[in-house]
């Protein structure tokens, strides 16, 4: 099975794109701990450079809010939160997110109600594809045919907004 090997720059992340979903993903580039929050219980995953978040749009929508969300996670490490199954939101839920060293897309199982991060849920078109961190980038595999990946820039204004808002002009 062929494997594509992305090593986007600062700045940048990895975009795979069918007719009617999307995923962004990116390298957590610092260690952090990421909390998860479920009904019941909250637990913290250690998050390693390398490691991924991707945010899934099983559904489309808006890019930049799927960077937004992605920025929020990576930077200022806003914790998952996990509905219980068979809860009526999950399907109002337009973008999920997932955080670790790999990351296998699946169109089986219901949006926002997995803590186990080694999954995510995506349209039919993505299902199956295989994210994998490396310090050398992001290997994706089954790929599916139809379906385009490439490297996107964050645009400046959110770069901006990810660091210190008093420096950007935020707040002011």
């Amino acid at each position: 099975m062929p494997v594509s090997i992305f090593n986007p720059k600062e700045h940048e992340l990895l975009m795979v794109r069918g007719e009617t979903s999307f995923l962004v993903a990116g390298q957590a580039c610092s260690r952090f701990s990421l909390c998860i929050e479920t009904q019941s219980d909250e637990y913290c995953q250690a998050v390693w450079p390398h490691h991924l978040i991707a945010v899934s749009a099983p559904e489309g929508g808006s890019v930049l809010a799927a960077l937004m969300l992605f920025c929020l996670v990576r930077d200022h490490h806003v914790p998952l939160l996990v509905l219980p199954k068979d809860h009526p939101g999950s399907r109002r839920l337009r973008y999920v997110v997932s955080a670790g060293e790999k990351i296998l897309l699946s169109c089986t199982i219901a949006r926002g109600t997995h803590p186990e991060q080694d999954i995510l849920c995506s349209s039919t078109e993505l299902g199956g594809i295989l994210l994998e961190g490396y310090l050398s980038g992001i290997h994706v595999s089954n790929i599916p045919p139809g379906v385009e990946a490439g490297v996107i820039s964050l645009p400046e204004t959110i770069v901006e907004a990810s660091g210190d808002p008093w420096s950007a002009g935020y707040g002011k």
